[in-house]
């Protein structure tokens, strides 16, 4: 009888030891997650609160004196709005062109033909070595990419880690599938749109998630292939944002031109610092709306993803 008791006791102790373990625990995290959130929503709060109080520096956890000019003024600007447009373009289409063919490739390299190994293994190698620079520049040159849209799209296409774990995917997919739909007249195309695609779908939604951030992100190849050589056709959103937030007196410059308020309240609505937060804004608040939406397929896609090498 002793023993027993002194059993339970034990049982009792570890159990109050486990829920103190387990209420540390959440403490732990929920204080991390709260560590990691803080920057963004002071960006935010600083962006709508009061700027002769941002620049204060009066604001820290709540906005103060709410309002939008901010954003308004951003956009009011002429090169804005056809930037944006343009980054979306480039996003929407480079995300469905990317993905399509990543998944594609994926398949075909679970399939018996001609070369397998060698092509798979020469276009896993092309993540290994670049040509360089100035070679990738005149290649794009002589095919008539630079100046043009489609230096967004075509040289995104095949991205070896892309092809990677959508092969290591599909290749969990039950091959019984594809031998009935095979018997039944089913060809290549069929089998892959009709049954692997739509089976595919927690990594195709990773792989869309990664290449649309990735492109929405991108203004290098805006500045090396469209804007060093004459051309503001093309010019995306990120590019404009960045040429602004690295000249802020100049983009200070261009609200005073375009706004529609009085030429001595302009300081007191915006100034270099809430400019800056607000660009940032504008960028990262397109890819915090993504995330939640594919989070699901996300993390079932790169985890069945990754059980192969």
């Amino acid at each position: 009888m002793v023993r027993y008791e002194k059993a339970l006791q034990g049982k009792r102790r570890e159990s109050v030891g486990s829920r103190i373990f387990t209420v540390l625990t959440y403490v732990f995290f929920v204080l991390f997650t709260l560590l990691c959130l803080y920057p963004f929503w002071y960006i935010f709060i600083s962006t709508i609160s009061s700027n002769a109080l941002v620049n204060r520096g009066e604001v820290f956890l709540w906005p103060r004196e709410i309002h939008f000019t901010n954003y308004k003024l951003i956009f009011d600007l002429e090169d804005m709005l056809p930037a944006a447009m343009m980054s979306l373009y480039r996003t929407a289409l480079g995300t469905l062109c990317t993905t399509l063919v990543s998944v594609y490739l994926g398949y075909l390299f679970t399939k018996p033909m001609w070369g397998r190994k060698f092509w798979y293994r020469f276009v896993v190698i092309t993540q290994y070595f670049s040509a360089g620079l100035i070679p990738t520049f005149l290649i794009y040159h002589n095919i008539g990419l630079t100046r043009s849209f489609w230096v967004y799209i075509l040289p995104w296409l095949i991205i070896p880690f892309y092809i990677i774990v959508s092969k290591t995917y599909i290749e969990s997919i039950p091959s019984s599938l594809e031998e009935a739909a095979r018997v039944d007249g089913a060809g290549l195309l069929t089998v892959f749109f009709r049954i692997i695609f739509p089976l595919s779908m927690p990594i195709v939604a990773t792989v869309a998630i990664w290449i649309a951030v990735a492109q929405w992100n991108s203004f290098y190849d805006t500045l090396m292939y469209n804007v060093n050589l004459g051309s503001n056709r093309f010019n995306t959103l990120q590019y404009v944002l960045y040429k602004y937030v690295s000249k802020t007196n100049m983009l200070m410059s261009e609200i005073r031109a375009n706004a529609s308020v009085n030429p001595e309240d302009i300081q007191k609505l915006m100034n270099p610092t809430t400019v800056q937060m607000t660009v940032a804004m504008i960028v990262t608040i397109p890819v915090l709306f993504v995330y939640p939406i594919f989070q699901k397929h996300f993390t079932k896609g790169i985890m069945l993803g990754a059980v192969k090498g």
